[in-house]
């Protein structure tokens, strides 16, 4: 099964020959491996790289483990390059070799050499190259599987298809595996045996339970607001756990680091501030919150909104949950009402405000879904995304709206 991953490969073509590490960063299964052997090495190759040029090392083969001697990889590179051309070397699970950070240092002062890395076990879960660096590492972040890749490989209408996509998510993997229970089996296992070892590992965490616990609190949480108080009241209220506030936090940021969770922070539209707590997280994968759940609570608008927010990142935007403050009348008595945007999307000088709604069928859904929007003085595209098939339409007060699977399907759908 050839999986196109275009986007990840315009990126990594866009950086070629910069003088920089290459970091390719992303959840464990997400095809970083095979974005980088596999796709961009044909593509050099299409360019008229000549093979011998790319210089290919996966560190987790037994066979060559020998090169995860700092010295002896670094003369083995040495030792391929017999001209003034340019070389690529793409390295696999760099982690693997001890004082990687020294041997990639040592690579950047090669003039005719371009390197690439992944890494994404438990010595090497997120940004540490990144953090080594400190400004001489670029980052190629590879998400699952969104939507429009997960279609050209499903079989089936996109109605369909998004069913599947909700329940199962989008690593490759599990896209290729036909039987629904193949699919829950292998989720389960990867997340406990895969995700959470590597973090248990990395950190030496003794709370197993309460990490697990914690896991599922946030699944749960998809799409609403909570904080570490928040959670801290759940483990001494329902779980009758004794777990600090600052374990918890501490918790989150190795979720966070593992690319698990993103944070989405809200942000005071008017007031052109960030707000403290408390905030939103989504999972990189929705099939991983499933499965982090047993498959249970699969909520359509939660979701829904996960996989709107996994979008807008893979599209490149900066996304925060935008809060809109409104005074009113209520019994008489003005107070200062919070109104609540999905989502805030920038990049560069656009922006546009969204909100995810799983149908417009009553006034007041209408009117709920608007309100916020509406509060907005701004002139910036103001969007609502519904599940359902429908004509792109605008209404008398400029808010836009469109299905789902125009979203998704379309790139350029924000601008349609």
């Amino acid at each position: 099964m050839e999986i196109k991953r275009d986007l990840y490969l315009r990126k990594l073509i866009s950086k070629m020959g910069n003088p920089m590490i290459k970091v390719i960063t992303g959840i464990r299964r997400s095809g970083k491996s095979y974005l980088l052997f596999n796709i961009f090495r044909d593509y050099l190759l299409q360019q008229g790289v000549k093979s011998d040029h790319i210089i290919s090392i996966e560190l987790d083969i037994r066979e060559n483990s020998k090169y995860r001697d700092p010295d002896v990889i670094l003369d083995y590179i040495k030792l391929l390059l017999k001209d003034e051309d340019m070389y690529y070397i793409f390295l696999d699970e760099v982690q693997m070799m001890n004082e990687f950070e020294d041997v990639l240092n040592s690579l950047l002062h090669i003039k005719n050499v371009d390197t690439y890395v992944t890494g994404s076990n438990s010595k090497f879960l997120s940004k540490d190259v990144l953090t080594q660096f400190r400004g001489r590492g670029d980052e190629i972040h590879v998400y699952p599987l969104n939507f429009y890749e997960f279609m050209s490989q499903y079989n089936g209408d996109s109605y369909k298809g998004f069913e599947e996509y909700i329940t199962y998510g989008g690593l490759p993997y599990v896209v290729g595996l036909e039987n629904e229970q193949d699919k829950v089996e292998y989720l389960n296992n990867l997340f406990k045996e895969t995700y959470i070892r590597d973090i248990r590992e990395r950190y030496k965490i003794e709370k197993v339970e309460e990490l697990n616990e914690l896991i599922e609190i946030l699944a749960s949480a998809t799409g609403s607001l909570t904080n570490p108080s928040k959670i801290l009241a759940t483990f001494k209220t329902v779980l009758h756990s004794d777990i600090s506030i600052n374990t918890i936090r501490k918790y989150i940021d190795y979720l966070e680091d593992a690319f698990i969770i993103n944070e989405a922070k809200r942000y005071d539209i008017k007031g052109r501030k960030y707000i403290g707590s408390p905030c939103k997280y989504y999972f990189e994968d929705v099939g991983l919150r499933n499965a982090a759940i047993g498959f249970r609570q699969i909520e359509e608008n939660h979701l829904m909104e996960n996989i709107l927010y996994n979008e807008l990142k893979i599209r490149g935007y900066s996304v925060d949950i935008g809060v809109v403050k409104k005074r009113i009348m209520e019994n008489k008595v003005q107070e200062l009402r919070n109104y609540e945007i999905d989502f805030v999307c920038n990049q560069g000088s656009k922006r546009y405000y969204i909100q995810s709604a799983l149908n417009l069928d009553t006034v007041e859904k209408q009117n709920q879904e608007k309100t916020s929007l509406v509060n907005v003085d701004d002139s910036f595209k103001k969007i609502i995304v519904v599940k359902d098939y429908i004509t792109v339409r605008r209404d008398n007060d400029g808010i836009n709206t469109m299905g789902i699977y125009d979203f998704l399907l379309n790139e350029n759908s924000l601008d349609s």
